[in-house]
């Protein structure tokens, strides 16, 4: 049936016309627009639906984002369930976000929108040597998002109305000091213990099965025996990186481009500053922060009236204990270094002047400029191999979109074979062995789940026909075909013998490990003689001491309430550990600017606690649901 609609399409669109262009003037273009926006929903958010195209569209335009900010990141992290859903879950916060500002009437002015705009980094760096913004690289810019600028634009105006429903609360909570320090008491407390370690390798010499015992424990844990399932495939890539090596360009394109691009691709402009910091404790009262601001206002006014001791106030004076004793000084910096009220007050100084006190969240400053090294615009010549790779770049990129949609064609009209896109684009059909899952080490394509469900999915098994054209990555189209299944069975006991034998060992020697282990707990807490024990060391979670993770865990979770504290630890294969927990110390002393910090630090997560637990009601008023089954976590090799 396939093959007869592929061979007569050119018949077959000419019927479709006719049957859609009447529907046109008898149910309108609105009616298909409805119709295609229709189907299951996969959440729901204050009785509007979230459909799975707006889910998948979020999800490629997440995905977008992230390749862009951090090209190395592993495309499997991409494709993988648990990102999808994660895409999901973040795309039930923005509806829920934007339904409880629409329901309390926040609303984001022109004013509000056009300050964020102009904050943008990434749109602050297409800005032109005279200071206007290059339009047509914005436009660029926010089209590799899928947007214009206009969606673009809408998009921001309704992010900052969504903030506003939670700067309400990060915005007022604040916990006590004496609370907060009670919580980081406990959290940094230190343990003086001892450990016993009884490791499941030393009484591999007490375990020897016999054949008997191999068959029997084989017999109960087939399951754990089992050869996975494979296919056998040939796959077909389009790579806009592998275009690179067939571009290329004349000399007045990289002489264009050098002129066009010779000051930003020179580097940035650092500066170099000095700074006297006064701190205010964070939740410190009003009052106090106003002597403080007071305080660097008469500071600013000795500088100012003498420039040359700024230096010598600043060693005097300033709390900053990083760099009081050099005068203040802070050495050289770029953008996006320091803090952002920091940073604008230093950007915005010519040299030798000095700023304004300036707040931020250390306290308040007064910044000297002290100097501006701007890199010199390097020559033409040493720059031609970055431009020609870039001209590279771009230049395949081009040829990849033009590809794309030849590519992706072809793989569907010709379904039986990848040969002819193969011989159309100049590519190369390769061959791989594969499994359900990505296997350690596996890149590019073949770490790729979309592409691996599809190849496993039943009608590529059955028909071993082409996938359909898979996104892998950044610039990456795939297509592949089963040209050999392999169901998963049960390997013969006689091609797994040792890898049997070496599980029973193990699970034998882990529980003499612990019956061991257990037994001397019980004797050493009746009073027996315990030489056994290591030497007594000081544990915290900010210095473990080397202890593994469950055994610190057992050290700190101890009951103190009496003296000495025992407990033990399975450490499964590895055998087991026996703590005793001789003395409770207090957290090591801190200087009073890392106290404060820490106190800073503790008001953040608990206004972000009292976030979260707002959000989950608002989740309830709105009746906010997600109506696909949370994936599944990958559950550990038997044992």
């Amino acid at each position: 049936m396939f093959d007869s609609i592929r061979n007569h399409k050119k018949y077959l669109m000419g019927f479709l016309m006719i049957l859609i262009i009447p529907s046109f003037v008898l149910f309108g273009i609105e009616g298909y627009t409805r119709f295609n926006e229709s189907g299951a929903p996969v959440a729901v958010v204050d009785g509007k639906d979230i459909t799975k195209a707006e889910w998948d569209q979020a999800h490629q335009q997440e995905s977008q984002r992230l390749r862009e900010a951090m090209p190395s990141l592993d495309s499997r992290l991409l494709d993988s369930d648990g990102a999808r859903y994660a895409t999901l879950e973040r795309l039930v916060r923005q509806r829920l976000l934007a339904a409880a500002a629409t329901k309390l009437n926040l609303y984001t002015s022109d004013a509000r929108l056009a300050r964020d705009l102009q904050q943008n980094e990434a749109i602050a760096a297409l800005r032109k040597p005279d200071g206007a913004l290059d339009v047509e690289a914005y436009r660029q810019l926010v089209a590799r998002q899928g947007l214009t600028p206009e969606m673009f634009e809408a998009r921001v105006r309704a992010d900052l109305s969504q903030r506003q429903v939670s700067q309400g609360i990060l915005g007022s909570s604040f916990a006590p000091t004496a609370l907060a320090n009670v919580s980081l008491n406990a959290f940094f407390e230190r343990r003086e213990v001892r450990v016993a370690r009884f490791a499941a390798s030393d009484f591999a010499s007490q375990v020897k099965p016999t054949d008997a015992d191999i068959e029997a424990f084989y017999s109960a844990n087939q399951a754990s025996f089992q050869a996975p399932e494979q296919a056998e495939i040939e796959y077909l890539v389009l790579d806009a990186a592998a275009l690179q090596n067939s571009v290329t360009f004349n000399e007045a394109d990289v002489k264009t481009y050098y002129e066009q691009n010779a000051s930003r691709l020179s580097g940035a402009e650092e500066r170099r500053a000095r700074h006297i910091l006064l701190t205010v404790p964070a939740g410190a009262p009003a009052a106090d922060k106003d002597a403080v601001r007071k305080r660097a206002e008469e500071l600013l006014a000795q500088v100012r009236a003498k420039p040359a001791s700024f230096a010598d106030v600043a060693k005097a004076q300033s709390q900053d204990p990083g760099s009081a004793a050099k005068g203040g000084d802070l050495d050289y910096f770029g953008r996006g270094a320091m803090v952002k009220p920091f940073e604008d007050a230093v950007f915005s100084l010519a040299k030798g002047a000095i700023s304004d006190v300036v707040e931020t969240d250390f306290g308040f400053h007064i910044i000297q400029l002290t100097d501006i090294k701007a890199p010199p615009v390097r020559s033409f010549e040493s720059m031609r191999p970055e431009i020609e790779a870039e001209l590279k770049k771009q230049q395949a990129q081009k040829q990849y979109a033009e590809a794309a949609d030849t590519f992706s064609n072809l793989v569907y009209e010709q379904a039986d074979s990848l040969q002819p896109a193969a011989d159309r684009l100049k590519l190369q059909v390769r061959k791989a062995t594969v499994q359900r899952q990505p296997q350690p080490g596996a890149t590019g394509a073949l770490a790729s789940e979309r592409l691996l469900g599809a190849l496993f999915d039943t009608e590529s098994i059955d028909k071993k026909r082409n996938t359909e054209a898979i996104d892998t990555g950044s610039g990456q189209l795939v297509s592949a075909r089963v040209v050999k299944h392999s169901p998963a069975h049960t390997q013969p006991l006689a091609e797994v013998r040792e890898q049997v034998r070496g599980r029973l060992v193990a699970q034998r020697t882990a529980e003499l490990a612990r019956a061991e282990g257990e037994k001397q707990l019980q004797a050493w807490k009746a009073g027996g003689d315990a030489k056994g024990l290591g030497n007594a060391v000081v544990v915290s979670r900010e210095n473990p001491q080397g202890l593994a993770q469950q055994v610190l865990t057992a050290a700190l979770s101890a009951d103190p309430k009496t003296l000495p504290a025992w407990t033990g630890v399975n450490l499964a294969d590895q055998g087991y550990a026996i703590v005793k927990v001789e003395k409770v110390l207090p957290r090591d002393v801190r200087e009073a600017q890392a106290l404060a910090q820490e106190v800073q630090q503790y008001n953040q997560w608990w206004a972000s606690a009292e976030n979260e637990a707002y959000v989950e009601g608002l989740k309830e008023r709105f009746k906010a649901r997600i109506l696909v089954p949370e994936p599944a976590t990958t559950p550990a090799p038997a044992r």
